[in-house]
């Protein structure tokens, strides 16, 4: 079963982060990409359960694979598992890169 974390106290930017450490300065633009249904679904699943943004989700998950290391402990994985069994998600890395359109 998928539990949820405990939430934040504080929504992220606000003023109770100001006396935090600030990291990187960094600059975001909106993008228009286009994912497999069922995988955004796992995705925004998991961003709700990690109380983060999508965005910052996959930021998370890009920075770490660059830097070649597991974005994720193992109770995300078996959260992640979960989730993709919830959406019926059965695509796994060795789709990558060969998923075709399905026709309407």
């Amino acid at each position: 079963m998928v539990t949820k974390p405990k939430r934040r106290t504080h929504a992220r930017g606000s003023a109770a982060d100001a006396g935090k450490a600030a990291g990187p300065a960094v600059e975001r633009v909106q993008t228009g990409v286009r994912m497999e249904k069922r995988l955004v679904k796992v995705l925004k699943a998991l961003a709700e359960l990690k109380d983060l943004s999508l965005g910052d989700l996959l930021e998370g998950i890009v920075l770490h694979a660059f830097d070649g290391k597991a974005p994720f402990s193992p109770e995300t994985l078996r959260q992640i598992a979960e989730l993709k069994r919830i959406y019926g998600l059965e695509l796994g890395s060795s789709a990558s890169h060969r998923m075709v359109e399905a026709r309407p």
